[in-house]
């Protein structure tokens, strides 16, 4: 099954850029040049995957071929990839990209999905589309971040108002690593969209409006959700803590509910 160019550009770069950081000694080579310790050949990472270094290096250059699932296994255990790795070279190589990556990509907020957010009264939480569009929010999260309401809807993103908007860095005490987990859950989760026009074009404008999303996407970083503390600087009860939860709902699999539960 051939895949879309640039989801095989994509993989490409992603092996390239984690091959480019893998710690040598961890496979027991020795420093090369003048004593360089991170980065593998491509020579090695064939070596130590068995896989071929024609094949290899045709995954890298993004040409159509078809990998199968225990060659990506193989080669992502050499460049050392976590399980959020391990999904993203699947999705990329087109093996298990899962449901909520095929979904249909809408704007359309069900109603049902709003009567919650409203439900969830005093608890922020906000509702995204595939694509990270914010397309529902309740009254808390509205407090907590008055700017979602005054946002023209075509910019309404959360992955650019965090790396655009300095009411967000402001609201974030810990914008550094946010920023950089948001980019990488977004980069894990459109992965089987990459390809996509409109992908591609918020992508590149977002590179260019902010350094920041420019640096941390040429990293490549890939990340998977994990319920974690949040710290905010509410604008009328100061700093706030939160437990922060996704969920999605059965029939809306394309859409992701962001909640916030007050932490003791």
């Amino acid at each position: 099954m051939n895949q879309p160019a640039g989801r095989r550009e994509e993989l490409g770069a992603f092996l390239r850029a984690r091959r480019e950081q893998v710690v040598r000694s961890d496979h027991g080579l020795p420093p090369v040049g003048r004593g360089r310790t991170l980065g593998l050949r491509r020579e090695e990472v064939s070596y130590l995957s068995g896989v071929s270094v024609t094949w290899y290096t045709w995954l890298e250059q993004g040409r159509n071929i078809n990998p199968s699932q225990q060659v990506i296994d193989a080669i992502a255990r050499v460049l050392g990839l976590d399980d959020a790795g391990r999904r993203y070279v699947r999705s990329l190589a087109g093996l298990a990209p899962g449901a909520n990556l095929d979904a249909p990509v809408t704007d359309v907020l069900p109603a049902h999905v709003q009567h919650l957010l409203d439900a969830l009264g005093e608890n922020p939480a906000f509702a995204l589309t595939p694509n990270w569009r914010i397309a529902g929010w309740n009254a808390a999260y509205e407090q907590l971040y008055p700017n979602v309401a005054r946002t023209p809807v075509d910019e309404r993103n959360l992955l650019r108002l965090v790396f655009t908007d300095p009411a967000v860095r402001t609201l974030l005490a810990d914008w550094p690593e946010t920023s950089r987990r948001f980019l990488g859950e977004f980069r894990s989760e459109a992965a089987a969209r990459l390809s996509d026009p409109e992908v591609r074009s918020f992508v590149e404008r977002l590179r260019d409006d902010s350094p920041e999303f420019r640096a941390g996407w040429d990293r490549h970083d890939v990340r998977g959700f994990t319920t974690r503390e949040r710290v905010f600087h509410h604008p009328d009860a100061g700093l706030v803590r939160y437990e922060h939860h996704q969920l999605r709902p059965s029939d809306a699999p394309g859409v992701q509910i962001v909640a916030y539960t007050p932490v003791a």
